[in-house]
C-alpha cells in the first residue's frame, strides 16, 4: 500500500507503525482523514524559513524577530528549528535565535559550508550583537560545530557562551557516565541561600 510506504519514510516510522497508522486512518472516519491531509497540505504551502533567524515560521521575520520586547543583543545558536521549541517552552531565554540546520558531520558530508554559518557572522558583524550563546547538541557534531561557529566569531569582538551541561534533574550520580559527572563537576556553581 502506497501509504505505507510513505509513511514509513518519516524518522522514527518503521513498517510496523506505518502499517498501524494507515489501518487507523481506514477505520476513522472520512473527515479525521481528510483534515490531516489538509493538515500536511498547509504546512507545506504555508512554512517558510525566517529571512533572518532561518527558524520555520508562517511569514519573514519570523515572530520571534520581529518581537520589539526580545533582546536583540543575545542570538542562541541551534541545529535545528526543534530546539528553540524547546529552549522556547522554558520561557527563560527573552534573545533572538539563529537556526543552522545540522552540524558539522564530514561523516555524513556536512560540512560549514551546508550550514547557515556564513549567515550567523555576517548578522553578528551588521547588528549590535553582545552575546552568541552556543546550544548546540552535547555530542560529537555538536562539540565539533560549537568551536567552529565560536572560532569564526572570535575577531568580532562578541562574548561566546555555551549551555551549561551535566547531571539532569532526578538523576542518580551512580548511573552517570564519566563525561557527564566531569561536565557537572567543571560548571558548579555556589549554592545560594533562601
Amino acid at each position: 500500500m502506497r501509504l505505507i510506504d510513505e509513511l514509513s519514510r518519516l524518522p522514527g516510522i518503521g513498517p510496523k507503525t506505518a502499517s498501524r497508522l494507515t489501518y487507523f486512518l481506514l477505520r476513522s472516519p472520512t473527515e479525521q482523514a481528510v483534515a490531516l491531509a489538509e493538515a500536511i497540505r498547509e504546512v507545506k504551502e504555508r512554512t517558510v524559513f525566517c529571512g533572518l533567524c532561518f527558524n520555520i515560521a508562517e511569514s519573514s521575520p519570523c515572530a520571534i524577530c520581529s518581537d520589539p520586547n526580545r533582546d536583540q543583543g543575545q542570538i542562541c545558536v541551534v541545529e535545528e528549528p526543534l530546539d528553540v521549541m524547546a529552549l522556547e517552552r522554558t520561557h527563560q531565554y527573552h534573545g533572538l535565535y539563529h537556526v543552522l540546520h545540522g552540524a558539522i558531520s564530514p561523516v555524513d558530508g556536512i560540512g560549514p559550508a551546508e550550514l547557515k554559518i556564513r549567515e550567523l557572522v555576517q548578522r553578528v558583524r551588521d547588528g549590535e550583537v553582545r552575546e552568541v550563546l552556543l546550544a548546540t547538541n552535547p555530542n560529537l557534531e555538536g562539540e565539533a560545530t560549537a568551536m567552529y561557529v565560536a572560532r569564526q566569531l572570535a575577531p568580532l569582538g562578541v562574548s561566546v557562551t555555551r549551555l551549561a551541561r551535566g547531571l539532569p534533574v532526578g538523576g542518580d550520580l551512580e548511573y552517570a557516565d564519566e563525561v557527564t559527572l566531569a561536565q557537572a563537576l567543571e560548571g558548579r556553581r555556589e549554592v545560594q541561600e533562601g
